[in-house]
């Protein structure tokens, strides 16, 4: 299933009190709409879903699908290492109207292939809206091998994966084991145009708060046959990627995104907004991509 190219995994906006700014998310949507996002991904790792409870997730979910209207697809962000909460959390979800679930692999408790195929399975069974999984070892410490996501992707609704392992063996492995309707989306920035350039659909990112544009561009060009400018562009937006990461996400990219004007707040204990010194280091990379420049 084809969501877009350029996916948003979005920042979820706090108020001054820390609660969620519902004002503040209207408006993000619609800049990232108006900025080369095609589609959004609501409360995930980028939306601090480990500290945003079970009843603000489903808020979310509403007001997102609600305020973008079908304008783009919405997947929300319903996975944990709690399979029975995951399918109650995923049927929600799919009684508000979303487009998609995204379920990550279960972090903490470390399952096997076998438990992990049975997790991600027993989840999509319980709903018909489509599954995007979510591999990313990371932060999970454990990962899906291409054998177990091959064999996911023949459960029906199991339509898509957003792959963060950074290992471009297991992407292509996964692109070229897989039906030609199962797509991957790379859940790593600074592999968006390697892992396009090898089958995949596109990113789930960060950094597109920012860039969305230029990442667009960058894709385009490739598909086009300009690989030289695509080259030249994944070049040009590197940097930044890597400074979106500079400190634990997403305190970058909120720091980015108040500093361009779209207001998102600070970021929820246990992390912390950047210090003096982290933000007069990003603080020029940040006037310096916002600033109109000829890529060539």
């Amino acid at each position: 299933m084809n969501f877009g190219q350029v996916l948003t995994a979005m920042v979820t906006p706090f108020d001054q009190h820390g609660d969620v700014d519902f004002d503040a998310t209207r408006t993000l949507i619609n800049y990232l709409l108006n900025n080369g996002t095609d589609g959004l991904v609501v409360a995930g790792t980028t939306g601090e879903s480990p500290t945003l409870t079970h009843e603000e997730k489903l808020q979310l979910f509403r007001f997102v699908t609600e305020e973008v209207n079908g304008r783009v697809p919405v997947i929300a962000n319903t996975g944990s290492n709690n399979t029975r909460a995951s399918i109650q959390l995923s049927q929600e979800a799919e009684s508000i109207g979303v487009d998609a679930v995204m379920l990550v692999t279960p972090y903490y408790n470390k399952p096997s292939q076998e438990g992990m195929f049975q997790h991600f399975s027993t989840i999509a069974e319980s709903i018909e809206t489509p599954v995007m999984l979510y591999n990313i070892p990371g932060r999970s410490a454990v990962g899906m091998t291409a054998d177990t996501i091959v064999r996911l992707s023949q459960v029906d609704n199991i339509v898509s994966i957003k792959e963060a392992s950074g290992d471009l063996d297991q992407v292509t492995t996964i692109i070229n084991q897989t039906s030609d309707d199962f797509t991957l989306y790379t859940g790593e920035d600074s592999q968006t145009l390697p892992t396009f350039a090898v089958g995949g659909i596109g990113v789930v990112s960060v950094s597109s708060h920012i860039l969305g544009n230029e990442m667009q561009d960058m894709l385009n060009a490739h598909r086009n046959g300009d690989t030289a400018y695509a080259a030249r562009m994944h070049g040009y937006v590197m940097p930044f990627m890597n400074a979106m990461f500079s400190a634990p996400s997403p305190t970058p990219v909120k720091e980015a995104l108040n500093q361009v004007g779209v207001p998102v707040g600070s970021v929820r204990l246990p992390l912390i907004p950047l210090n003096d010194t982290e933000r007069a280091a990003l603080t020029p990379m940040i006037q310096s991509y916002t600033t109109s420049q000829d890529v060539g």
